[in-house]
């Protein structure tokens, strides 16, 4: 029986593409790149991120809502690219990108690389009381507070505060994962934003009354709120996201009819992008009209919409290089073995995402063999994909790992003593 399978094309687009036989990214050969700065080596693509930013801040203005558009730093804080960001519209201007911050390290970083206070929004978790004292130093930051006890905490700390409430309405349109295999139908069950199985995050809504109590108590302003239904959400699941909306609006009338002076709705981030084959690009305008649906009655009270996408802005733009370093049969498995390892490359095994790979050498080469593509990290589990169709190999190859541009070098360690990866930024136009 022949097992062939063709290479996965879904990754290409103008800026990455498969050229006479060879991996280009912005126009630049992934090879060259490679042997010119060494390896492991992400390689971001800046006009991609410009034109992702642009394209989310421009949907949401199409729909006449008062709108406002943030990036989340946990996501991507490299230098480079908030200089880019920043760089897309100068502080108080509407053009102006703000930041999610999500701690008090991520509220200095923000400040240290051109931020004013006021374009940051706070949304963390399990916060101490020192969190809140480094964040408290700010005013102007619009900080969300996420549950009862932390509410409490900061009235205690702040009375007369205004503040904003993160509310988890038990339904969400995150999309399942499938973690492992190729084409295994399995999928796995993890912690989530908001869904049907209890979280960490945000006010249900038995609670708000209890959050109203707590603020008047405590002499706290509600002047927000925020929430994330989503996670790698595209354009199939905007109907979940329809219905979810419908579920946070009874919440948001709910304080509204308490006389809370709601000024911003934060609809978190999580809008997706492909990674795998089959999948489609989120169409933004749709996921804008769905926003709109939902929260429009509120925006047409001079209610701002914001959101503050991380992984659409900045993963797709990102390509880890890599250098093949081994190529054996264990037990009638073939083993891959890369120079780069969970250290440097999360996404799988942090958040179980596809991460597809593919050759800087005639990329789109028929795939004959299963094998198992492994780091270079002293751990059992530190395997980017099993069982996985891949073309013939070398070693002193290099391959690309794809859709690696977010969150990958924001959780890089140092476990084995490896270090980061090197990075260059590509600025040829998309």
């Amino acid at each position: 029986m022949d097992l062939t399978h063709d290479a996965p094309t879904w990754w290409i687009r103008p800026g990455l593409e498969a050229v006479d036989g060879r991996l280009t990214l912005a126009g630049e050969d992934a090879e060259t790149l490679a042997r010119k700065h060494g390896t492991p080596l992400f390689v971001h693509e800046m006009a991609f991120i410009e034109s992702q930013v642009r394209g989310v801040r421009e949907a949401l203005r199409r729909t006449g809502m008062p709108v406002r558009v943030r990036f989340a730093l946990k996501s991507q804080r490299q230098p480079e690219i908030m200089a880019l960001v920043r760089g897309l519209g100068a502080p108080g201007t509407a053009d102006a990108i703000g930041v999610d911050v999500c701690s008090p390290g991520e509220v200095a970083w923000a400040l240290e690389h051109g931020w004013r206070a006021d374009e940051l929004s706070y949304t963390g978790t399990n916060a101490s009381d020192a969190d809140f004292r480094a964040i408290l130093e700010h005013p102007e930051i619009q900080l969300n507070v996420d549950l009862p006890s932390q509410l409490e905490r900061l009235g205690r700390l702040a009375p007369g505060r205004k503040i904003g409430l993160r509310v988890n309405p038990r339904v969400g349109a995150a999309r399942p994962y499938v973690p492992a295999g190729y084409g295994d139908e399995e999928t796995v069950r993890f912690g989530q934003y908001a869904g049907d199985v209890p979280t960490k995050f945000g006010f249900y809504p038995e609670q708000l009354d209890r959050a109203l109590e707590i603020a008047a108590r405590r002499d706290l302003t509600i002047n927000c709120v925020h929430f994330h239904l989503c996670h790698q959400t595209l354009t199939d699941d905007l109907p979940k996201l329809d219905y979810a909306l419908a579920e946070t609006g009874k919440m948001i009338r709910h304080l509204l009819d308490a006389g809370c002076p709601i000024e911003e709705i934060n609809t978190g981030g999580g809008l997706g992008e492909p990674l795998r084959e089959g999948d489609a690009p989120l169409d933004l305008d749709a996921w804008a009209a769905t926003l709109q649906r939902g929260l429009g009655e509120f925006a047409a009270r001079g209610i701002t919409i914001a959101t503050e996408p991380g992984e659409f802005f900045f993963g797709q733009a990102g390509t880890l290089l890599a250098e093949v370093v081994t190529v054996e049969d264990r037990l009638g498995t073939t083993f891959v073995g890369v120079n780069a390892g969970w250290n440097i490359a999360a996404l799988r095994f942090v958040w179980g995402e596809w991460i597809d790979c593919v050759s800087a050498v005639d990329p789109l080469a028929p795939r004959p063999q299963r094998v198992c593509i492994a780091g270079h990290i002293n751990e059992a589990p530190d395997l980017f994909a099993e069982d996985y169709p891949f073309p013939p190999v070398a070693e002193g190859d290099i391959v690309a790992l794809l859709n690696v541009g977010s969150y990958c070098q924001a959780v890089t360690s140092e476990h084995c003593l490896r270090p980061p990866a090197k990075a260059v930024f590509l600025n040829a136009e998309a």
